[in-house]
Order: structure tokens, then C-alpha cells, then sequence
């Protein structure tokens, strides 16, 4: 793959972190909704930004099948509708593997703008799946939660990609 000028090529992702980083960004969720807000509607999806980044950085190691499990997993601990979430992660883990190399060309401000509409498409459908199972409607606070979520793409691409820009051995013989 052809790089930008100035990016730095990045070390192979240890698999036992990014396993560590899904089962950390599922707990705080599962803390978060237990916790000080309780499932108030505005509160960022973790797990929904971390699978997508991992979605669109690592696509042969976390794809659907992933996403389909955590939805699960996270449906049974919110005591929700079996299968929402596992429908939504999926959509939105679909089209983040199906995008993935298009927004990797990008800087990272620049793909927090296009994963965006990810992030809306899965509120939508648990929205959606909510409404006509017989749920409310929890407010328009609930379209804050993608908002949230964008804002934290940069975040999330620093601290998740930062094991891997470690600098390698130098070597005057190897120019990278």
C-alpha cells in the first residue's frame, strides 16, 4: 500500500490486545449503564466505536461474527430486546469492513466525519427495533450518543493504534 507523506508505518497489532481492548470497551459499558447515568440515551457506545475501529484497522481478525457476539453479549446485560444490538453491530460492523480501505487513506479527523454515519445507522436501528417491539421513545438526547461517539474517533485511534508505533530496533542496514 502506497503511504501518505509522513505517516508512520505501523507495527503488526498483538492479537491479545485487541481481544483486550474489546473485552475493556464492553465492560465500561456495562459499568457505564450500571453506574451514575443508568442507560440514559445521550451515553457513547464504547464497544460500538471500538468495534469499528478494529473493524476498519484489523477487518480479517474482527468483522460480523465479532460484532454479532458482543451485540448479544451486551443485549442479555442491558436486559434488552435479544438481538438489537446484535443487529445494529453487525450493520455497522458490515459497512466499517466493507469501507475500511477507502478510510484509511484519510487523516483521522477526516474519518471520524465518515464513520459517522455508522454510528447514527446503529442508534437508528436499535431505535427502530426498540419502537416496534412496543418501547418509547427515549427523547432526542438519544442523537447525541453518535455525536459523542465521532468526537471520540481521534481518541480512540491514538490510544488503540499506540502499541503499534513503537519504534522498532534501529538497524543502519534497514532504512524503515
Amino acid at each position: 500500500m502506497i503511504m501518505r507523506p509522513g505517516q508512520q508505518l505501523l507495527l503488526p497489532a498483538n492479537r491479545v490486545f485487541i481481544w483486550a481492548s474489546l473485552v475493556a470497551a464492553l465492560t465500561i459499558n456495562m459499568v457505564v449503564n450500571m453506574g451514575l447515568w443508568g442507560r440514559a440515551a445521550w451515553v457513547p457506545d464504547l464497544l460500538a466505536v471500538t468495534l469499528v475501529f478494529w473493524c476498519v484497522h484489523q477487518p480479517l481478525r474482527i468483522g460480523v461474527g465479532v460484532a454479532f457476539v458482543s451485540g448479544l453479549l451486551l443485549d442479555v446485560h442491558q436486559g434488552a430486546l435479544f438481538g438489537q444490538h446484535a443487529l445494529a453491530y453487525t450493520v455497522m460492523a458490515y459497512f466499517a469492513v466493507a469501507m475500511h480501505r477507502r478510510l484509511l487513506w484519510f487523516a483521522v479527523p477526516t474519518q471520524a466525519v465518515q464513520v459517522f454515519p455508522l454510528f447514527l445507522a446503529a442508534h437508528l436501528l436499535v431505535l427502530v427495533v426498540r419502537m416496534a417491539s412496543g418501547g418509547t421513545f427515549p427523547g432526542w438526547s438519544f442523537f447525541l450518543a453518535p455525536f459523542i461517539e465521532t468526537a471520540l474517533w481521534p481518541l480512540v485511534s491514538v490510544v488503540l493504534l499506540a502499541p503499534q508505533r513503537r519504534a522498532p530496533d534501529p538497524d543502519e542496514n534497514r532504512p524503515l
